[in-house]
């Protein structure tokens, strides 16, 4: 509960916090499923924002200011729906990484195949063996204690993300500027998408999985000067630049690719090296892909210990079995750390099942965005529930409009919820996910099992699981 006499001091502007959710939102892996959609992109984007950017956002901002301390989705969910549910959230919220994980890992494969041999980036053993490498690599990393700082973070974000944003960026300018021949639409027209075909809105998931994650930064919304008018605002110029930024480095590639030869894995890479080529700076290519796998790099780094110790927050009231307990000298929680990546392990071998890497690419991001959206499900609940069981608990940010604001933002929020996890079954008419019987078992297989997991651990729990203050009670 917040104390609003001792709550932080307001020091935030909305313009830094908007770069907090710039930073969650910005990745610049997306670009190439943005292109795929040319102009209509902009249609896409609307519906993401009225639907579940905004509604996310500003009813994560209500529960984190209410429920200010440590655990987040897991105390909001608890205090509504109970124990077991708060832990199926926190699980959610975890387990979503591990298809998370070898997306963007997949991602660093395909990049750093063009420094030296573009035709790896096709190659599914060389791009697992990045990930696995990869993945483990930083595991070990972070076993022993050593925590990316917050400069070289920093410096990850400018030189991976915003530098290269910027130059794809200005590159599309500077080709349309020169009247080269432009392979996507320009004309209004093309901004509404063709709604007879399902299979043009798959990619809707993908675009939902990009702007997940607000309800962490939603923590900070306690420190803006003045929440209740300046969180929304702060969203809302967050969501104008990361739109801008998706949009025009997106169109950058549509530029120069055609919609039904983009790779989501390669597609950023694909585009730097058709606008080098044509003005015969091809010398810059391996710079510009070091630069995104620095990028790519820091952000996984940043994001193993977290969600773990999020996890592992739930021992407190006995929600994970012994075995998984043990801290390391560092306060690392070390087999939770092993447990995470076999299962990233054993999920990056759907990579060698799938006819291409984009396919992998895709079904994996598809798995992850239905496994966190059933997160959400759960905490747009818990939102409109406690409005009711505890109305007393002071809130520095409230959802505007009383009770009405609160349902109307929630069922927005679980309505879309619903319809992406569902779309997600359906696959994408640009790809060629080979036999639909798997793609389609695999992803029922998945959430399945994702979601049993937790209520067995949750069932036959024991007293002796609980912990408190690292010690057995």
């Amino acid at each position: 509960m917040v104390d609003l006499k001792k709550s932080p001091r307001r020091v935030l502007s909305v313009f830094v916090l908007a770069m907090l959710n710039v930073a969650i939102m910005a990745s610049l892996r997306n670009l190439p499923l943005v292109a795929s959609y040319g102009l209509s992109s902009i249609f896409f984007f609307t519906i993401v924002a009225i639907f579940f950017l905004i509604p996310s956002a500003l009813v994560s901002a209500e529960l984190a200011t209410g429920w200010s301390k440590g655990g987040g989705v897991y105390v909001w969910v608890r205090e509504a729906l109970g124990d077991k549910w708060g832990f199926f959230a926190i699980w959610m919220q975890w387990v979503h990484n591990v298809a998370w994980y070898p997306v963007i890992l997949t991602f660093v494969a395909t990049t750093l195949a063009y420094t030296f041999n573009p035709a790896l980036a096709q190659n599914k053993l060389f791009v697992v063996s990045v990930i696995l490498v990869s993945f483990w690599g930083m595991t070990i990393f972070n076993y022993l204690g050593v925590k990316t700082s917050s400069w070289f973070s920093t410096i990850g974000v400018i030189l991976g993300t915003i530098l290269p944003g910027l130059l794809i960026i200005g590159l599309g300018i500077f080709w349309v500027a020169n009247g080269n021949p432009i392979k996507t639409p320009l004309s209004v027209s093309a901004i509404i998408p063709d709604f007879k075909h399902l299979g043009n809105f798959v990619f809707l998931a993908g675009l939902f999985l990009a702007f997940t994650g607000l309800e962490v930064s939603s923590v900070h919304a306690a420190e803006v000067k003045d929440p209740q008018k300046n969180y929304p605002r702060a969203i809302i110029l967050a969501a104008l630049i990361t739109f801008s930024v998706f949009l025009l480095g997106a169109l950058a590639i549509a530029f120069v690719i055609p919609k039904g030869d983009i790779s989501l894995a390669s597609g950023l890479m694909e585009a730097f090296h058709q606008f080098f080529s044509h003005y015969n700076l091809t010398w810059i290519l391996p710079v510009v892909a070091f630069l995104l796998v620095i990028g790519a790099i820091a952000e996984v780094n940043a994001w193993i210990v977290g969600p773990v110790r999020g996890l592992y927050v739930t021992t407190t009231h006995g929600n994970l079995p012994p075995i998984f307990h043990k801290l390391n000298k560092h306060g690392v929680p070390m087999n939770l750390l092993w447990f995470q990546a076999i299962i990233v392990t054993i999920t990056s071998l759907i990579i060698l099942q799938l006819p291409t890497v984009s396919a992998s690419f895709w079904i994996l991001s598809v798995m992850s965005a239905q496994t966190y959206l059933l997160m959400y499900i759960l905490m747009f609940i818990a939102a409109i529930k406690l409005r009711y069981i505890r109305p007393h608990v002071p809130r520095a940010y409230k959802v505007p409009y009383k009770a009405k604001g609160i349902w109307v933002l929630s069922i927005f929020g679980i309505a879309s919820c619903v319809f992406v996890i569902l779309l997600g079954f359906y696959p994408p008419s640009q790809l060629n996910v080979g036999n639909l019987v798997f793609y389609e078992f695999y992803l029922i297989l998945s959430m399945i099992v994702m979601s049993i997991i937790p209520l067995i651990i949750h069932k036959f729990r024991k007293p002796h699981w609980v912990l408190e203050n690292g010690k057995k009670i």
